[in-house]
């Protein structure tokens, strides 16, 4: 497997990326269009317009299996307008493969060498990767009945 960039022409795989990143928790699947609702279509409107938008992709084979982004914005992971909010999704048939925890750990040194003194999320409590992010340091800053806004902060360089 291959962590790299995104390249410009692989930018409109994040519209499907967006909806793999939807933890829907076993019940009935989501229509496809409810990443066209306002506060999910921010983290991938013109993806890349903005300054410190940032998007790494696992390859394997040829084939992008999942994609790890950040942008700057106030999103369901907001935590200050200098942090940048994280998403995260691999496709079902790659997880639990270790693809999710090569992409955060790669997005991770990317920010930390870019300077940056932290990064965000948002994750619905029963999601299993909550455990990936903690593993990669990130912390709880607020929780609410089904969410959590995690944080992990850099040390600095």
């Amino acid at each position: 497997m291959t962590i790299r960039p995104i390249r410009r022409s692989e930018i409109p795989l994040l519209t499907d990326f967006l909806y793999e990143a939807i933890f829907q928790g076993g019940g009935a699947p989501l229509p496809r269009t409810v990443i066209q609702h306002p506060a999910l279509w921010r983290y991938v409107d013109r993806f890349g317009s903005r300054r410190g938008d940032r998007c790494l992709v696992a390859e394997q084979e040829g084939v992008i299996v999942g994609a790890v982004w950040v942008r700057r914005m106030h999103g369901f992971g907001f935590h200050g307008a200098a942090t940048p909010e994280m998403a995260v999704a691999v496709y079902p048939q790659w997880r639990g493969q270790g693809t999710g925890t090569s992409l955060v750990a790669a997005m991770l040194q990317l920010l930390h060498r870019e300077g940056y003194t932290a990064v965000s999320l948002s994750v619905q409590r029963a999601n299993p990767a909550v455990r990936l992010y903690q593993r990669a340091g990130f912390t709880v800053a607020e929780a609410t009945d089904g969410e959590y806004v995690m944080v992990k902060n850099f040390l600095p360089l």
